[in-house]
């Protein structure tokens, strides 16, 4: 990421019950064999936002100016210093590239634990953060080249709203996305989205990375 001003300037990613809502058809066939999803699916999940929060906060936070990444689960390496780089990979999509560590932040957070836990016991779950944005800060338009269900081999990220405001807009497509704390969305992040914080408080959203095997399909696609 580069900071301009107070912008954030994403140029890819290397490295997260109610009735499922859809914005447009929940699935299109661009061809036989490859299937588009909808840009956006909310999941028929709903989690406790303030209690999220009351742990976040309990983390003890430093200030931060425009946009903050607090790792909560991150390639082994970097969670336990003492484990060796893993070796090189022709693709790092998909995670598979190396082990997946949660950490101790995460450990001392048993309900945001326990979010998580939701995702981990049906498929494997790599890379989750906490995303902060600061009042007035803008994410710039951008893609994630691999965090789309189309592209194969690769994981995708939920998003879970935790701290929000009514200045807050997240554009996916050039519209809007109407998340609400302790929702659970699925945004088709391979198309342009930017994000803005006009209000007075600081945006959080928990995200977390995951290989959409059958279980996670299967509520993406509501059968």
């Amino acid at each position: 990421m580069l900071f301009v001003g107070n912008k954030v300037i994403s140029f890819c990613t290397i490295f997260v019950i109610v009735p499922l809502k859809l914005k447009r058809n929940i699935m299109i066939e661009s061809s036989p064999d490859t299937p588009v999803y909808n840009d956006r699916i909310q999941l028929p999940f709903s989690f406790d936002a303030a209690k999220m929060h009351q742990e976040v906060m309990a983390l003890d936070l430093d200030n931060f100016i425009h946009y903050n990444v607090i790792p909560l689960r991150s390639p082994a390496h970097l969670v336990d210093t003492s484990l060796p780089y893993p070796p090189p990979a022709d693709d790092y999509a998909d995670g598979s590239w190396t082990d997946w560590l949660d950490a101790p932040q995460l450990k001392q957070s048993p309900y945001l634990n326990e979010v998580v836990e939701t995702f981990k016991k049906h498929t494997k779950v790599t890379l989750v953060r906490l995303l902060r944005l600061a009042p007035e800060g803008v994410v710039d338009e951008h893609t994630d080249p691999t965090l789309g269900l189309e592209i194969e081999r690769s994981v995708i990220r939920l998003t879970i709203p935790i701290l929000t405001n009514d200045a807050v807009e997240f554009y996916l497509n050039n519209e809007i996305v109407p998340m609400k704390p302790g929702e659970c969305w699925y945004l088709r992040l391979t198309d342009p989205h930017r994000i803005v914080n006009s209000g007075d408080t600081e945006r959080i959203n928990m995200s977390i990375d995951m290989i959409p095997n059958e279980w996670v399909l299967s509520i993406l696609t509501n059968k």
